[in-house]
């Protein structure tokens, strides 16, 4: 919110500058003339908006109606455990997606409400929804590369600013460019707008290390675990109730991507093979060339991945099978031959397994080996494939 505020002062300072010298404003968008943030005046921030709500409820919905055998039980948080990270956003995506998951299922007032229970860890140890926060070398890692980052962008940044000022006559500066990139997001995300700051920009113009996805284990860990306690209760024969159905968890981006890159989601060619042998990937095509990784399919608002472990008595090879899916749509997974739908224990071989080498402590908290200094590109490949700043986690306002 500063920084857009510090935007519409510059904006301002720009256009009183050009009418001094009697340029032509006839190239400017009206809308930039005295524009002012939205969000001027707002002292707070990073609360669910509406839309968020609205999102989450739906999804919670659409998954009791998809999977109704799975949740034809009456709720227990044992059976239906919803947990969630301390940040409000997440919290309140959880409560609005149990809202809709749970319509009309008690005898709360007229809509028939039913009371749940959302589960938090502490924050400096949830090392399974918030691991970007407890991993010392990660955030370590991220520190010092944020200026190697920044320089990285630079070349970008300068290109689409030369074209800025050739197009509209303004004398936009780097960091101009950077905002109104943003702004671009936030009003396209938050207000339905993409006429006005989005409309500055042409398509083309809209454009690391291991460590990044690897402090993912613990929660890629902790789906398996459940996934083998639905295997033994079920062989078993565990009557309903007494045992865990589904594992629903709401937190962030940082938590998405890294868990989407364990899985091999998105990958291109061999990209799955370098991950799991930990080899830097190669920056991906500048837009508007086509690539699997984008961030606005990887990790939208409320983006989710489902993990979703199906029972098959009457094939021969196999009892069990996962299946992703990626914002409700089924996803090959590398690793798997391309399938959406992979038996449990190749599963476990060929997409975990690989992973298990390294233990979350050792990872975070282990003191690494200062990295051979290389060529800045070949060094922060993997940085920019598998990691959203957690400077983003600020734009995830609509929760998931």
């Amino acid at each position: 919110m500063r920084e857009l505020d510090k935007l519409a002062s510059h904006l301002g300072e720009l256009i009183r500058e050009a009418e001094e010298q009697n340029l032509s404003l006839e190239k400017v968008p009206s809308w930039l003339r005295g524009w002012k943030s939205p969000w001027r005046g707002k002292l707070k921030g990073g609360e669910l908006i509406s839309k968020g709500e609205e999102e989450l409820y739906n999804l919670g919905i659409r998954i009791r109606l998809r999977f109704s055998e799975l949740f034809d039980e009456e709720y227990h948080p044992d059976v239906y455990p919803i947990k969630a990270t301390q940040v409000p956003r997440a919290s309140a995506s959880a409560v609005a997606f149990g809202m809709g998951f749970l319509s009309e299922k008690g005898g709360l007032g007229p809509a028939q409400h039913q009371s749940f229970t959302v589960t938090s860890e502490i924050p400096a140890s949830d090392i399974i929804l918030r691991f970007h926060d407890c991993c010392g070398n990660y955030k370590d890692f991220k520190k010092k590369q944020e200026p190697a980052v920044d320089k990285l962008k630079e070349p970008v940044l300068d290109e689409i600013t030369t074209a800025l000022v050739s197009r509209y006559g303004l004398k936009f500066t780097r960091q101009d460019t950077a905002t109104l990139w943003f702004l671009c997001k936030q009003e396209a995300s938050v207000l339905d707008i993409t006429d006005r700051a989005c409309g500055l920009f042409s398509p083309s113009e809209g454009y690391g290390n291991s460590i990044n996805y690897r402090m993912g284990v613990p929660l890629l860990e902790d789906v398996v675990q459940s996934m083998e306690q639905a295997i033994k209760a079920n062989e078993e024969k565990h009557p309903p109730g007494s045992y865990e159905k589904a594992r629903l968890r709401f937190a962030h981006a940082e938590t998405v991507v890294p868990f989407t890159c364990l899985l091999g989601l998105f990958l291109e060619g061999s990209e799955f093979q370098k991950i799991q042998r930990e080899e830097p990937l190669e920056l991906p095509p500048k837009p508007p060339q086509s690539r699997n990784w984008r961030g606005s399919t990887v990790a939208p608002f409320a983006g989710n991945n489902m993990l979703i472990l199906h029972s098959c008595p009457e094939n021969s090879k196999s009892k069990y099978f996962v299946q992703v899916l990626h914002n409700e749509q089924p996803v090959p997974m590398t690793g798997c031959n391309g399938s959406d739908f992979c038996p449990f224990e190749e599963f476990k071989e060929k997409i975990v397994a690989p992973h298990l080498k390294h233990d979350y402590d050792s990872v975070c908290t282990a003191k690494l080996e200062e990295p051979e200094q290389k060529p800045v590109s070949n060094k922060l490949s993997q940085l920019f494939r598998c990691l959203l700043s957690l400077q983003n986690d600020d734009t995830q306002s609509t929760g998931g």
